[in-house]
Parts: structure tokens; C-alpha cells; sequence
């Protein structure tokens, strides 16, 4: 038989030149089950990616990007999956999070729209913000010579955690009803400083120092795009519709 994915004669149960299964099984029980245990299998899962940015994640994040990069979950994956348990934990319990609040008469508004869909997408507003945090490490770090896509991997990775952090902390108060939403919060910037320092240089005081002002002015300046975006937006709709 020729193989389905790129049509190269078969003769076993393997393609010789792609090395795609030349009979695919069936979709049952087992096969979610064993799709469920690689996602959490603790030595190449999630499980395992928690525990290395946890413990060393400056140089694992270093490993990742120039040595091995089937060590650790993929990192948009990563940071989609801990957004979204935040998610699911804020909106079970109903809580005020404060990651990011705005409050306005006119919810209706472009700039009220834009930010809701913040508060409700997590994962891609992170990714952006990222961004924006990553312009301000390039210009703070000029001298390492990491791109910018490179530094998008490295907060995707420790911005997850800081999720995972606050999901943690919102789980703990939507059951014990303790206020402690906002030590999650300043955890979860503690840690994103730490990483991000570790992955620079750790020896440094300084290092953190300007990582803290990178993450800051970054979610700043993320907020500041909305309220520009969203006003010139508005009036172009209340001057022509």
C-alpha cells in the first residue's frame, strides 16, 4: 500500500520515509485515556514543565530554546492551558480577579468591548501583553542577543505560571472565601521577575530591578493601546454611523 501522508510506498507497519503508522487504530476509550496520560505524564508533560520552571527556570528556558525542546510542553500550549484553569476557576466562583479591571459607565463602548474580551481570553491577552513586555526586555537587555521571539517563548513560559499561581489562589478563595486574590496577584509578579532574572543573570540585583519594570510597563502600555485604540475607534463610529 502507498502511505496516506505522503504517498511513499509501505511494506511494514511504518513509512521508511515519514514514519507514519501505515494503519491508524481506531479512536476508543484506551487511545483518550493514553492522550490524557501524555498531556500529565510527569517526566515530558505538564506536570513536569510546572515542576522545571518552578524550581529552575532560568536555565531550562535557556535549555529549551538552544538544546532540547521536547523536554517541556510547548510553550503557547502551555500558557493557553494554565489561562484557560484560571479562567475556569475565576468564572466558577464568580470572582473579582483584578488581573486586569476596567470599569466604565458604557460597557458598550469599542474600549469597554476590548477589554472584556481581555478578561475573557486570558491566554491570547497574555500572548499580546507579551509583546509588548518583550519590546521593553530588548531595549532593557540590549546587550543579550536573544530575539524577540525568542523572549515571547520565555514569557509564554513564566507567564503561565503566574496563572497557574493566581488559579491556585482563586481556587483557595472561592472555598474558603478568604480575600486573598491580590497576594496571588503579587506572587505571580514575584515569580514572573524572579524567572525572568534567572534567565539574564542571577547574580545581578540590578537584572530583576529591570525585568520588574519591563513587566509593568508592558501590561502599561498594553492598557494604554485599548484606551487608544478603542477612543479613536468610538469616534469614528459616533462621527459616521
Amino acid at each position: 500500500m502507498n502511505c496516506k501522508n505522503c504517498d511513499s510506498k509501505v511494506t511494514s507497519k511504518y513509512c521508511p520515509d515519514c514514519g507514519h503508522p501505515a494503519t491508524i487504530k481506531r479512536i476508543d476509550g484506551h487511545y483518550l485515556i493514553h492522550e490524557i496520560e501524555h498531556v500529565l505524564h510527569f517526566e515530558r508533560g505538564i506536570l513536569y514543565t510546572i515542576r522545571e520552571l518552578i524550581t529552575n527556570p532560568g536555565q531550562n528556558i535557556k535549555n529549551y530554546l538552544s538544546e532540547n525542546r521536547s523536554r517541556l510542553v510547548k510553550p503557547v500550549i502551555f500558557i493557553i492551558l494554565t489561562s484557560l484553569l484560571y479562567s475556569i476557576v475565576i468564572g466558577f466562583f464568580h470572582l473579582e480577579d483584578g488581573y486586569v479591571n476596567y470599569m466604565e459607565d458604557n460597557m458598550q463602548s469599542t474600549t469597554g468591548k476590548m477589554f472584556k474580551w481581555v478578561q475573557g481570553h486570558y491566554g491570547y491577552a497574555n500572548m499580546i501583553m507579551g509583546i509588548f513586555i518583550a519590546l521593553w526586555m530588548k531595549l532593557f537587555f540590549r546587550k543579550y542577543d536573544y530575539n524577540l521571539f525568542e523572549l515571547l517563548i520565555l514569557l509564554c513560559f513564566v507567564m503561565g505560571i503566574a496563572m497557574l499561581i493566581m488559579a491556585i489562589f482563586g481556587l483557595i478563595e472561592g472555598i474558603t472565601h478568604l480575600n486573598i486574590m491580590q497576594i496571588g496577584g503579587i506572587l505571580a509578579v514575584i515569580y514572573v521577575t524572579y524567572a525572568i532574572g534567572q534567565f539574564y543573570d542571577r547574580r545581578k540585583i540590578f537584572t530583576y530591578v529591570k525585568v520588574f519594570f519591563a513587566y509593568i510597563l508592558g501590561t502599561l502600555v498594553l492598557s494604554l493601546s485599548i484606551l487608544i485604540i478603542g477612543g479613536i475607534l468610538d469616534k469614528i463610529k459616533n462621527t459616521f454611523l
